[in-house]
């Protein structure tokens, strides 16, 4: 048996894009189906990194879309660049006049879940979409399967794929699932959660000859970092202790206030940009069109950037039949995208060392640091980067 499902933007993935997308739409009146094979549950609590641009947060507010932001949010004003022992302060608003905030991806997506069931969204989990056909057409659709094993068909006006970075919606835009731009990187990080307090007030991101460190928060009592390690490392290859003195030898200077240690992980570091963000009427956005390695805090941000340019241009094209932006749409949110494939990049290279790398290599990195902390042009780059260029239309 099979339902037929019609509407006018069909999105795949409820992730912070796929979400936004829709409560976007929703306020210009475009009806739009969520669907996303996970549950609600594992939706709101697969706890992820969350450093938010200045602008993803005006974003949240302005839209409706969350107010919790600010209240549970933690405003950051700078950031540590930590090298040789000695720590560097970027402050954000006397370089560039604007902030981030410590808000975890899991927190966002609890305000747009509660927000689009409010708004009655058309929200489907536990439904897992196959493919996506006739793209070319204006009447594209997916193939999806719900919960019971029934066969679902979503006929749209507009199909996104919102859904990361094993997208389903890839093949029908590139023609293959992984068609696109990649470079994997010799390394990658071992992260811990721990029971503890704050070790600094803001994120220190530390370079040594030991490798890269990452000192980040998650709450008064709970508390992330991060250390470069092995591509092929294991997570029970450390004890406790092994593993604060790895995180202690990287960030000489500072003393890190310990605690229980009750969740690893290992995170690759890939970036990947796809050959086609754009065929015909259907759309890819967020990871299942780029993904980035963490150290420049901009996965969940360009996926963002990625939704305010795509709904200015679905609004044209629904509502006044005009569909010229949604064909800038690529050169537009490519812009951006490879800006911050840069940045990440850079701060990824600057920061890390690199499997057999020479004294040369580490002088250099250092005369680099030193570069960026010792000059105010070299400081308003970084920050203006951090903290995020201005989202499209918006100052």
């Amino acid at each position: 048996m099979t339902t037929h499902v019609r509407t006018r933007v069909a999105i795949i993935g409820a992730g912070p894009a796929g979400l936004l997308l829709s409560h976007l739409l929703a306020a210009d009146g475009i009806e739009s189906v969520v669907i996303d094979q996970r549950s609600r549950e594992e939706i709101e609590t697969t706890i992820r990194a969350g450093i938010l641009e200045q602008g993803t947060v005006d974003l949240l507010v302005d839209s409706g879309a969350s107010d919790r932001v600010l209240t549970v949010g933690n405003r950051h004003d700078g950031i540590e660049l930590r090298f040789e022992g000695e720590g560097h302060r970027i402050d954000f608003p006397s370089l560039v006049g604007r902030a981030v905030w410590l808000y975890p991806q899991h927190e966002v997506l609890k305000d747009l879940v509660a927000a689009r069931i409010a708004g009655g969204q058309d929200l489907r989990l536990g439904v897992t979409a196959e493919r996506v056909e006739d793209a070319t057409t204006d009447h594209p659709r997916v193939i999806a399967t719900g919960p019971d094993g029934e066969e679902l068909v979503i006929e749209a006006d507009f199909v996104v794929g919102a859904d990361g970075s094993r997208s389903v919606a890839r093949a029908a835009v590139t023609g293959s699932s992984t068609g696109g731009y990649f470079r994997e990187y010799p390394f990658a990080w071992f992260g811990i959660l721990c029971e503890a307090p704050p070790s600094s007030e803001e994120l220190i991101y530390s370079r040594s000859d030991e490798g890269f460190a990452l000192i980040s928060q998650r709450s008064a009592t709970v508390q992330r970092m991060y250390f470069q390690c092995d591509v092929d490392d294991n997570t029970e290859r450390y004890s406790e202790a092994q593993l604060w003195d790895e995180l202690q030898k990287r960030v000489p200077g500072t003393e890190l206030k310990q605690g229980t240690i009750f969740q690893r992980d290992i995170l690759r570091f890939r970036s990947f940009v796809a050959h086609k963000v754009l065929e015909g009427r259907v759309a890819l956005i967020g990871d299942a069109a780029h993904t980035v390695p963490p150290t420049g805090a901009k996965g969940m941000n360009l996926a963002i950037a990625d939704v305010v340019v795509l709904t200015a241009a679905l609004r044209a094209l629904l509502l006044e039949g005009d569909d010229r932006l949604v064909q800038a749409f690529p050169e537009t949110a490519l812009q951006r995208i490879w800006k911050a494939q840069h940045f990440s990049w850079w701060m990824t290279s600057m920061l890390h060392v690199a499997p057999g790398a020479s004294e040369f290599d580490r002088l250099r990195q250092i005369g680099e640091l030193r570069s960026v902390v010792e000059s105010e042009a070299g400081k308003t780059y970084l920050a203006e980067a951090y903290t995020g260029w201005p989202l499209a239309g918006r100052s």
